[in-house]
């Protein structure tokens, strides 16, 4: 049976139906040669021929469970116990999966469940490494959200996201706008190893240290030099000063020879190997007090910042409440405020009040539809978001927006022929930021516990303020507030329950997601990076493997489309169905096109029998060889070979 949305047509087609000018579309196709998309494209729609070119070319190693007969499934009658889980590549391993944008970062995490450790360890080794290999979006400098599901069933929603100083203010930035991007003004309290630290005292197995070592190697040996380093060195330094090699603090890692490194270049970072190696012997503590700290105010400091050591030794966890729902009879979990997994939660409870939604091929383009209305009217809910410590009424309002009597006046004011005016989802005023700067890792294990965290320092390279003892790179999470009277830099009005207070922690589209089934039984662990796409990527994973029942690897290869009401627009990945684009064009919607991989996703199944199904879209870095759990090892790849990498490990 034909594709859900029938993707792989010739992109001259879709093309031909774009507006001539769409006011803030994102779409630079016409710098695009198309016959090299053409060819990408042809190699990334056709993952089942991959995967049969995949097996006859690697070498396959017995280990100790047979494979699961697997078979295609576009739709199915849904049942949430059996059926959906019985296509797709599927593990022969049993102890857990660890899936994220590193295969080297996937196998460190891998190798700690090999060693006996659990999903809080690998997670740890795992995000202490994407720190070290993707510094320009993540690091012990900022923070992030995790989402936890113990084996036995209890969820915790770990806030370790950066705060502001305790000297910040709101008008802060009033007639200095870029203080809030560049230098130590834009700097919050980094949250990271204390998040860190937190997890594993509760969760974890390993010692400590043990779970911090392969990041050290991995810093103080080195790693290669990727083409989305590449891509984002140059996009950090612009039209502008090569701060990279020009400026001796960061040209250590950077340029060592002189020149910025290039493609296939080995980088190394031995300053923050030393630093890990500290906070390894030490834990968290050696972070937020002593020679690090110290180093890392005055380095603040330097740049203009009032960050303190005092903000440092008060920095604490905060422990949210979960945000939750059920869908098609799956329970489904995120995380509050000042995330937004509520509302992304709000925009699956609309959906979950249709019953034809995805369930046929005719019923593709109104599903579409219906998708992209109910997207609009949550981030119509997101602009009243905020900290909930400082935002009265927040957690009364999540509870709110999530009542069978607010989904069921929602869903009253959708049309189906057509879209309505920005005004119809009553928006209170928006910040949503679109930027790069995020990671999100998904971990499980044979006992049932399961992670879901985002870490981010924001923007590229953060505040591009870098320790000079230590290669910590700090972050610009203070650009996430709101500036009173001002739009930020991507063009959002400004929302009063994001503006500034000390103490306060920014509002983000992060948007962890924890999946069971009826029975109680984990299904599914989901989250992405990529700015205000988080919330949209997520919610069209998930939709992907519930009701449509596809693998991990083919939820993830399927195009997605992102619309966050403002700007008032929809954009579709260049591979998205010509025929559903323009159904969403004749009900009124403004469409822009994109490239993909304008979000990065991650996705563990876990099938009835228990096995683990992971997928990673859009991989960052691309190994020459590398090894699976599932004893496969794996030649050469590169983007152009394939849509959705194995960045994970399975064992």
């Amino acid at each position: 049976m034909q594709h859900p949305c029938r993707i792989g047509q010739d992109v001259e087609k879709q093309l031909a139906v774009m507006p001539a000018s769409s006011p803030g579309s994102t779409c630079a196709h016409h710098s695009i040669p198309q016959r090299n998309w053409r060819q990408t494209l042809v190699n990334m729609l056709q993952p089942l021929r991959l995967g049969v070119l995949a097996i006859l070319s690697l070498l396959l190693i017995t280990i100790h469970l047979p494979n699961a007969i697997t078979s295609p499934l576009e739709f199915s009658v849904r049942n949430p116990n059996f059926g959906l889980e019985s296509h797709g590549r599927i593990s022969p391993g049993k102890l857990g999966a660890v899936a994220s944008e590193s295969s080297i970062c996937s196998s460190h995490g891998s190798d700690i469940l090999k060693m006996g450790g659990n999903a809080a360890d690998a997670l740890v080794a795992t995000e202490f490494c994407i720190g070290v290999i993707g510094m320009y979006h993540s690091g012990i400098g900022g923070g992030g959200f995790m989402l936890v599901r113990s084996a036995k069933g209890d969820y915790e929603f770990i806030d370790f996201r950066e705060t502001a100083p305790a000297a910040a203010f709101e008008d802060m930035y009033k007639n200095n706008e870029d203080a809030s991007i560049y230098g130590g003004l834009a700097s919050g309290v980094p949250g990271e190893v204390r998040g860190l630290e937190h997890l594993h005292k509760k969760y974890g197995s390993l010692p400590w240290s043990t779970v911090v070592q392969p990041a050290i190697r991995t810093a103080r040996d080195g790693f290669p030099v990727t083409e989305d380093l590449v891509r984002y060195m140059a996009s950090a330094v612009g039209s502008g000063d090569d701060f990279l090699s020009k400026n001796p603090t960061w040209a250590i890692d950077f340029a060592p020879n002189g020149t910025r490194l290039g493609l296939g270049d080995t980088i190394t970072r031995r300053r923050y190997a030393d630093t890990l190696e500290a906070i390894a012997k030490s834990g968290a503590d050696a972070f937020y007090s002593g020679p690090i700290a110290d180093a890392m105010i005055n380095a603040v400091q330097s740049e203009n910042g009032t960050m303190t050591l005092e903000d440092l030794k008060n920095y604490t966890v905060a422990i949210r409440d979960i945000s939750q729902i059920d869908y098609r009879g799956y329970k489904i979990t995120s995380t509050s405020a000042p995330s937004s997994g509520s509302i992304a939660m709000s925009i699956l409870k609309i959906l979950g009040t249709y019953k034809d939604f995805f369930s046929t091929e005719k019923s593709v383009d109104l599903s579409t539809h219906r998708l992209d209305e109910a997207m609009r009217f949550g981030y119509g809910e997101r602009s009243k978001f905020g900290d909930p410590l400082f935002v009265d009424g927040m957690a009364k309002y999540e509870k709110e927006i999530l009542k069978q009597s607010t989904i069921d006046d929602i869903r009253s004011k959708i049309s189906d022929v057509r879209t309505q005016n920005v005004s119809a989802y009553n928006p209170a005023g928006l910040e949503s930021l679109d930027t790069p700067g995020t990671s999100h890792i998904a971990v499980a294990d044979h006992t049932g516990l399961a992670i879901s965290v985002i870490t981010t320092i924001n923007l590229l390279f953060g505040s591009h303020v870098m320790v000079p003892e230590t290669g910590i790179i700090m972050n610009n999470e203070m650009n996430d507030f709101s500036i009173p009277g001002s739009s930020n830099s991507f063009g959002y009005i400004p929302s009063p329950s994001n503006y500034i207070r000390p103490g306060k922690r920014p509002l983000s589209s992060i948007t962890p997601v924890i999946v069971e089934r009826p029975n109680g039984k984990l299904f599914l662990i989901a989250g992405s990076a990529g700015g205000s796409r988080i919330i949209t990527a997520t919610v069209q994973s998930v939709i992907n493997s519930i009701d449509q029942g596809l693998s991990a690897a083919k939820a993830l290869a399927k195009p997605r489309l992102h619309d966050q009401l403002v700007p008032n627009q929809v954009s579709f990945e260049f591979t998205y169905d010509n025929a559903t684009v323009a159904s969403m064009k004749a009900r009124g919607h403004n469409v822009t096109w994109v490239a993909p991989g304008q979000s990065s996703a991650q996705l563990i199944r876990v099938l009835p029998n228990g096995t683990f199904d992971a997928a990673d879209s859009f991989p960052r870095d691309f190994p020459e060889i590398s090894t699976d759990f599932t004893g496969i090892r794996r030649l050469q790849s590169t983007p152009e070979e394939t849509s959705t990498s194995i960045c994970q490990r399975i064992i």
